[in-house]
């Protein structure tokens, strides 16, 4: 039987619509000539008992509509032909990857939590399938680096448009979100920490370089994160565990130093606002520059942390800190100390 296939994605789905042939997979429309022209035999695999049709040709014309979608960042389309390769090829590492990368970054603000999670929970099935199914050790290490990239991208998106929404808010309300803008970023951040503990697990040390790549992201998520994390000590300690992680495969690697200003961040309700930008500028480049300058911030990062835990959420202790705080950064900004986004110095 004659069976007339799409050009452009391979679908069989071809149905006539007002005086012409349409493809209803793609919505790619034929001339009846052209029609026509493109009328094949179906290639048919009767051995054994069961008829199987070789869908090759098909699959490799989705494969490539994808990842030109891919490559021109168009993840509606992208998403659509991986979802129907997945159908039929559920081995591909490919498919199992991207139908759920980009679901993810489809995602709306109040998704970030659930789309987070979701990129985590499928990352073992996929570098399982890299290692099961690719067997040439190039293709194999290309395939891993794009998954990790890609996790990169993802996680670094879904953490910063979750960190902007949460410094938006007004800082008269901001205490009230503190928690879910912990649970919604250290989603995102999993992202990488996990992405890089399966490819040491499934694959061994071989490709531990790209493990530490993820790290690192993580850790510096995590780092942005400390400062409105209410159990200091362990996520101190998850820090350096990974820390130890990323220098066992990259000796040279400089751990950046944990954030702090927790008494400013209470009060501002965030790490990065304005306000405390100014302060950690006066931290980074007066304060640090003395040696009784260092010797406050290390007092005041041992004793403030339990201050913070202790009365940071009465009203009373903002109050009382706030005026001081807001006297001292107009002070410092008229001396010329910028309120623009800061990357804390390493000292």
């Amino acid at each position: 039987m004659n069976v007339l296939v799409c050009e452009m994605c391979g679908s069989n789905d071809v149905i006539k619509q007002d005086g012409c042939y349409v493809c209803q997979m793609c919505g790619t429309k034929y001339s009846v000539e052209e029609a026509r022209k493109m009328m094949i035999e179906g290639t048919v695999d009767v051995s054994g008992s069961t008829v199987r049709v070789d869908n090759s040709v098909e699959l490799q014309n989705l494969y490539q509509l994808a990842r030109r979608a891919k490559n021109d960042n168009n993840s509606e389309n992208a998403q659509k032909y991986y979802e129907q390769i997945i159908v039929k090829d559920p081995s591909s590492w490919e498919a199992n990857f991207y139908t759920t990368y980009y679901q993810s970054m489809n995602c709306k603000i109040g998704e970030i939590g659930v789309a987070s999670t979701r990129i985590s929970n499928c990352e073992n099935t996929v570098f399982n399938l890299i290692k099961e199914n690719v067997a040439d050790s190039e293709e194999r290490r290309k395939a891993i680096d794009e998954v990790a990239a890609k996790l990169i991208v993802i996680s670094n998106m879904l953490f910063n448009a979750y960190k902007s929404h949460f410094d938006g808010i007004d800082a008269r309300i901001k205490g009230k979100h503190i928690q879910e803008y912990g649970n919604n970023c250290a989603a995102a951040r999993d992202i990488v920490y996990n992405g890089g503990n399966y490819i040491v697990q499934i694959f061994g040390d071989e490709y531990g370089d790209i493990a530490a790549v993820c790290w690192k992201l993580g850790v510096r998520q995590h780092n942005t994160l400390f400062p409105n994390l209410l159990n200091k000590k362990a996520n101190k300690n998850l820090i350096k565990e990974y820390n130890d992680k990323i220098k066992k495969y990259d000796p040279s690697y400089k751990a950046p130093r944990t954030a702090g200003c927790y008494v400013a961040t209470c009060v501002y309700g965030s790490y990065n606002c304005p306000e405390v930008w100014t302060l950690r500028r006066y931290r980074d480049y007066t304060l640090a520059a003395t040696w009784y300058g260092l010797l406050f911030i290390h007092i005041y990062y041992a004793i403030s942390p339990t201050i913070v835990k202790l009365f940071g959420n009465t009203k009373w202790f903002k109050k009382m800190w706030k005026g001081t705080l807001d006297r001292m950064v107009a002070k410092l900004r008229a001396e010329g100390v910028e309120d623009t986004p800061y990357q804390d110095k390493e000292w």
